[in-house]
């Protein structure tokens, strides 16, 4: 059964999203106003260490007033690779600069009301250049052993699901 969007207007944008109101037709031909979130996409990357170790930060997100465990993320600029985009925001709010990325996956996080797509990388080289530029972004970074993260997930500690469906991902394909 598909959805069919008839026609689409921009109600309020900004540099980072916009929100927009879509007239959708339903396949028995009924007619109702859908409003979506346009967003730019987003740029994740970690390094696993060769201990197996995990780089995370840990962090606050005041929306939904949650402490968490995530990667290192942020919106890919105009014209910007996405790949290097994610080394970018890796060095930036980490202070680790990253080896030879690996894409891992992308995700739609929310697809019944935003078109955003997250695209997450990996590597298992990364060098430390210091202090991360963005310590704003994380209370703080830490090597955190990939066996512990299916335990973690379950306690509810990686609250986004993006970042929880890329660390079990990292943990299957190291430790099996």
């Amino acid at each position: 059964m598909q959805w069919t969007k008839q026609n689409e207007q921009t109600v309020y944008e900004n540099r980072w999203f916009s929100v927009n109101l879509a007239d959708v037709e339903l396949p028995d031909g009924r007619h109702l106003d859908h409003f979506l979130i346009r967003m730019r996409p987003v740029a994740v990357a970690t390094v696993v260490n060769e201990a197996n170790e995990v780089l995370l930060l840990w962090r606050h997100r005041f929306i939904t007033d949650s402490w968490g465990w995530e990667l290192a993320a942020g919106v890919v600029e105009d014209g910007e690779d996405i790949a290097y985009a994610a080394a970018r925001e890796l060095e930036e709010e980490t202070g680790w600069r990253p080896g030879p990325l690996r894409h891992l996956m992308s995700v739609e996080p929310s697809n019944g009301l935003t078109d955003a797509r997250h695209h997450i990388y990996w590597t298992d080289e990364g060098t430390y250049i210091g202090h991360p530029q963005d310590d704003f972004e994380s209370d703080r970074r830490e090597w955190v052993p990939l066996k512990l993260v299916p335990d973690m997930i379950t306690r509810g500690e990686v609250p986004a699901a993006n970042m929880a469906a890329a660390l079990l991902l990292l943990h299957h394909l190291r430790l099996g």
